[in-house]
């Protein structure tokens, strides 16, 4: 009697052990972080770092604006190709493959660096890894939302937007801070010479490439697999009429024009800003930029911006949990455009002190942190939801990123013909949009809502 106590005793212990480890292994936190890490990588290099890349390496401003930005253009068209997304493998196969083709790639533009056409050939490579960068933040989404309930991917979106904003903090401040460092090391001096540069930036695309790779090997084992698709399609006819549905459908949801308008114009300033900030910063005193090196400019994102960034994030996933998404994204929009203040006052007073800029380079990255968050779960709880919840919320982000692309193409061209100064005051009002579309935007799930 006595042994048959202890063995049901012993299973029993057996079993509690193993219902432990099966939810520390499903724990969001062995791969929300590194998924939304791996998010920001290659979205982050080819729209902020490749500018400083191409400007070091001499090409013109108006060449950097136009085709940074239009190499993006996957993050827009992504939802053309989500659905087919839906409907074959699992989330967990993109998102892996994804991450090894960036990698592998990232590692042909440092090659291609050396060669005589390296411009249009950088840019080549370039798009294809951002065909495969778009491609894998569906995927990476849809796990997210498969995995998470509503209450969770409110607990968790902070921790995805921190990971996705120190992504942001590697690209934009270790790698360009280190860009520095090698620029003067292979040139032998303090003088930037092409070679050098060549060699500097060609280090930097194979380091991101390793880091893409070594992500997509601990994601192969790490990454919850998700459900499986429900239906297989026989046909690629099949699958269009399935695609066209879905994209039917999405225009079918409730105020949705006015949603298409709101994810537009609540980063429209921000487009603006994105890719003209980088050029400002490294600009000549004497064409009202604020002339600081590869290594000034790194070590301002890196360290400044990065607590911001972090906390800010990390505070607003809580902001919105205590507050509820309905009363807090007017607060989170103004928390999100505001900062952009402090960009137009570097620009009127050009000042040379480190302190001050990083100063307000916090209040900006802060701001985008704590702004962001609220964004992105408007789409996932407002949009996204309903029977092809991945691909409509991709619809979403990818009208977002047009929102971003557009005045990003166009920012070069205003810029050059207003001046630093007065851009960024012609910032500040297309930060106006923003604030009243937020104001009367209509809720259609609550807040609390459960899938």
């Amino acid at each position: 009697m006595g042994k048959e106590i202890t063995t049901k005793t012993d299973q029993k212990d057996l079993v509690s052990s193993q219902t432990t480890a099966e939810v520390f292994k499903r724990s969001p936190l062995q791969w929300v972080p590194t998924l939304y890490f791996a998010m920001g990588v290659p979205f982050v290099v080819l729209n902020m770092v490749c500018s400083l890349m191409f400007k070091g390496l001499q090409v013109s401003d108006t060449q950097i604006a136009f085709w940074t930005s239009l190499i993006m253009l996957p993050w827009t068209l992504k939802p053309l190709w989500s659905p087919f997304l839906e409907i074959y493998k699992t989330k967990k196969f993109f998102v892996v493959l994804t991450q090894i083709s960036c990698g592998v790639v990232f590692g042909l533009v440092g090659v291609a660096l050396h060669l005589p056409s390296f411009f249009a050939i950088s840019i080549a490579l370039l798009a294809v890894i951002a065909i495969c960068g778009a491609t894998h933040d569906i995927a990476a989404d849809g796990v997210y939302m498969q995995e998470l309930n509503n209450e969770q991917q409110a607990q968790w979106i902070g921790w995805q937007g921190a990971f996705y904003n120190i992504a942001k903090i590697f690209a934009t401040g270790v790698l360009v801070y280190f860009a520095g460092v090698l620029i003067k090391t292979f040139s032998g001096s303090e003088n930037p010479t092409m070679e050098g540069t060549k060699m500097a930036w060609m280090s930097i695309m194979l380091i991101v490439g390793t880091v893409m790779l070594l992500l997509g090997i601990y994601h192969f084992f790490r990454l919850p697999a998700g459900r499986p698709a429900l239906e297989q399609k026989k046909t690629f006819a099949d699958v269009a009429r399935e695609s066209l549905s879905i994209f039917a459908d999405f225009f079918r949801k409730k105020h949705i024009v006015y949603y298409i308008f709101f994810i537009i114009l609540y980063r429209f300033a921000e487009g603006f800003v994105m890719k003209i900030v980088p050029l400002f910063l490294k600009a000549p005193v004497a064409e009202q930029g604020l002339g600081m090196t590869e290594e000034q400019i790194g070590l301002c994102y890196g360290t400044f911006g990065a607590a911001a960034f972090v906390i800010g994030s990390i505070l607003a996933g809580y902001f919105i949990s205590w507050r509820g998404l309905r009363k807090a994204l007017f607060p989170l929009c103004c928390v999100f455009n505001l900062p952009f203040v402090a960009y137009t006052l570097l620009a009127i007073y050009q000042p040379d002190n480190l302190w001050i800029i990083g100063s307000a380079i916090v209040m900006e990255y802060f701001g985008y942190g704590f702004g962001f968050v609220g964004l992105t779960l408007f789409m996932m709880q407002q949009i996204a939801p309903g029977k092809h919840q991945m691909a409509h919320y991709a619809f979403a982000s990818g009208i977002m990123n047009l929102g971003v692309m557009l005045p990003g193409m166009l920012s070069g061209l205003v810029s050059d013909w207003l001046g630093y100064h007065d851009f960024f005051i012609f910032v500040l009002f297309a930060t106006i949009p923003a604030f009243l579309i937020t104001w009367f935007v209509p809720f259609t799930y609550p807040d609390k809502q459960t899938t």
